[in-house]
C-alpha cells in the first residue's frame, strides 16, 4: 500500500521523526507484546541513527494501579491490571535498548493516553523548533500511531508514515489503516517505505 515516492516533494529541515511507543512494555513478554516489534526496529534504527537530533520518541505510562483513571480509563486497566506500573515495573515504560542510547540529542514526549497532543508537550516543542512535516514510525499502526497521526492532520502537518517501519499486534487491523490513510487521507498522508524516505530527506 505504500507510495514509490513521496507526493509532495523531499523532505527538509522543518522535518521532525515521531517514534511512537518504542518500549520494552510492548517488545518483552507480556499481555500487550507486539510481535512485530522486532522486526521494524532495524528499519527505525536506520533513521535515529541519521536523524537522531531530529526524533522525538514518545512513551505511553499506564495508570500506577487498578482502578485509576478517568472516566473508561478506569475500566480499562481493572482490564489490563496486569500492565499497570506497580504490576510491571517502571522499567518496563523505557525504551528500547538500542534507542534509549540516542537520548540525547533525541528528546522523549511521555503520554499516559493514546494520543501524545492533549498534555501539550509535544505540539510545544514542534512549535518551538518550527516544525512543519512530521515522519512516523513505531506502534501500534491502529492504537497510538492512529491518535498521532489524526492530531496531526488536525494540526495541519504534512504527514509521511513509513509503511516498512509500523508495527501492530493485529495484521487485520494493521492493514485496514493503511488502506484508509491512502484512501481516504491522501491530501494529508503520504506513505512511503524507509529505503526511499532515507533518500528523500535531505
Amino acid at each position: 500500500m505504500s507510495m514509490p515516492g513521496l507526493a509532495y516533494g523531499p523532505l527538509g529541515d522543518r522535518c521532525m521523526h515521531i517514534c511512537v511507543d518504542m518500549q520494552r512494555l510492548f517488545a518483552e513478554p507480556s499481555q500487550w507484546a507486539t510481535p512485530w516489534i522486532t522486526r521494524v526496529l532495524p528499519q527505525i534504527e536506520r533513521l535515529v541513527e541519521r536523524r537522531a537530533p531530529q526524533t522525538v520518541f514518545t512513551r505511553f505510562l499506564p495508570a500506577r494501579k487498578p482502578g485509576q483513571g478517568v472516566g473508561t480509563w478506569r475500566r480499562y486497566y481493572e482490564r489490563w491490571a496486569s500492565m499497570t506500573i506497580e504490576s510491571i515495573g517502571p522499567e518496563m515504560t523505557e525504551l528500547l535498548p538500542t534507542l534509549a542510547g540516542y537520548c540525547p540529542p533525541a528528546a522523549i514526549i511521555d503520554k499516559h493516553i493514546y494520543s501524545p497532543w492533549f498534555e501539550g508537550r509535544l505540539r510545544a516543542l514542534l512549535v518551538e523548533r518550527d516544525i512543519d512535516t512530521l515522519v512516523i514510525t513505531g506502534g501500534e499502526t491502529d492504537v497510538c500511531v492512529l491518535a498521532t497521526v489524526l492530531g496531526a492532520i488536525d494540526f495541519g502537518y504534512r504527514v509521511v508514515l513509513v509503511t516498512d517501519a509500523l508495527c501492530s499486534s493485529s495484521d487485520a487491523t494493521h492493514d485496514a489503516l493503511l488502506t484508509v490513510y491512502h484512501q481516504r487521507f491522501a491530501q494529508q498522508v503520504e506513505t512511503i517505505e524507509m529505503e526511499t524516505l532515507l533518500s528523500s530527506w535531505i
